[in-house]
């Protein structure tokens, strides 16, 4: 099988489950590729699961069906740092997203888009990521929430999530985190 192309701002997109193995033939190039996207798509047409990854580096997709892989709206700003139209355009048309519970956000550090690694729980938040605890902790609090509730409910494959990126930059963590 050939190997998956480069996301800089989604270095593990097998691993986060937004690419999956597929035998299906993608509706943009009509190739059968071996693997198919499988996170959130915006389009005026149909097209979950049926966009191959090499569509989506490539641009293909986003010339073709003027796609979003991620709601431009939702890269950077907020907690994080505005980011210039040709990052986020990068991000939002030419890198996977990841499936979350609301809306999907994406980070951003250094004056760059951060690389989503992952969703995280409390414990993966503890013991791999503590350095994005703090900015987790400001989101949460911008709502006005208990967060030491909170912060022990989160579960990596649960109703209460987290989402850590990694700045490509200065190598911090940061994250948000929701629920259904």
């Amino acid at each position: 099988m050939k190997a998956l192309p480069t996301f800089k701002y989604h270095p593990n997109p097998l691993e986060t489950g937004s690419i999956v193995e597929s035998d299906d033939e993608c509706v943009c190039c009509e190739r059968e590729r071996g693997y198919m996207y499988v996170g959130p798509v915006f389009a005026e047409e149909e097209l979950d699961e049926s966009i191959c990854p090499w569509c989506i580096a490539s641009g293909l997709a986003f010339k073709k069906f003027e796609t979003e892989f991620t709601d431009a709206a939702s890269i950077g700003g907020g907690i994080w740092p505005e980011l210039s139209e040709e990052i986020i355009a990068e991000v939002a048309h030419h890198t996977p997203g990841f499936i979350g519970l609301q809306q999907e956000r994406w980070a951003a550090c250094c004056n760059d888009a951060a690389a989503f690694i992952e969703t995280a729980g409390h414990k993966e938040l503890t013991d791999k990521y503590p350095d994005a605890i703090d900015d987790i902790r400001s989101d949460f609090e911008a709502s006005g929430g208990d967060w030491e509730s909170w912060f022990k409910s989160l579960d990596a494959d649960g109703s209460a999530t987290a989402y850590v990126f990694q700045c490509l930059h200065c190598k911090r963590h940061t994250g948000y985190s929701d629920s259904d």
